[in-house]
């Protein structure tokens, strides 16, 4: 994990760079774990479709954003489900301080909306790394663009500069999930750190 001097010139900076946003292409199925999860915490999958697609993005949300962002990085260790559970791929909560990708980004979602940010503009994303691994990130929707919020940096980038293949996300109007095109046979994990 980077927290170096881009990251935390985030904190200093009023508000990130306007960019357009990524584009659904259609449905996509969902992976098994986040089912799994799903039926254990329904309320974390539900879509209100009164709250809004899009964050507001002002300087103290964006500080909002980056402080969690950079909290939840810092307080989880890196875990592969293999190690920590002894299964593939399990979406969960790192309560116990482990956890991998979706972990990491579950906790970041859960504390984002607890400050009040609409979870319907928080997408669970699943894309490929730098590895060609599956590996799933935090979209966050905001009116200057999508951004990503990711455990292997700290830094908070556009969508489209992160270097990732983008596979698909959580959809915004119904539990489900929508496909982004990266490419069309997607992983079925999500199971790196």
């Amino acid at each position: 994990m980077f927290v170096g001097a881009a990251a935390q010139a985030q904190t200093m900076a009023s508000l990130p760079v306007s960019s357009a946003p990524i584009s659904a292409v259609g449905t996509a199925k969902p992976l098994q774990g986040w089912s799994q999860f799903c039926e254990t915490f329904r309320s974390e999958c539900a879509v209100d479709v009164t709250e809004d697609t899009t964050i507001d993005l002002t300087p103290q949300v964006w500080k909002t954003i980056v402080s969690v962002n950079q909290r939840v990085n810092s307080s989880v260790k890196a875990v592969t489900d293999a190690d920590h559970w002894g299964v593939v791929d399990v979406w969960g909560f790192p309560d116990d301080g482990r956890g991998d990708c979706e972990d990491f980004q579950l906790l970041k979602r859960r504390l984002l909306a607890e400050a009040g940010l609409p979870r319907r503009a928080m997408r669970m994303t699943v894309v490929i790394d730098e590895l060609g691994e599956g590996h799933a990130v935090l979209m966050v929707r905001t009116n200057r663009g999508d951004f990503v919020l990711d455990n292997k940096t700290s830094s908070i980038l556009p969508w489209h500069r992160t270097g990732y293949v983008y596979i698909k996300r959580e959809s915004q109007d119904t539990i489900g999930w929508v496909s982004l095109g990266g490419i069309m046979s997607s992983p079925t994990t999500t199971a790196n750190r």
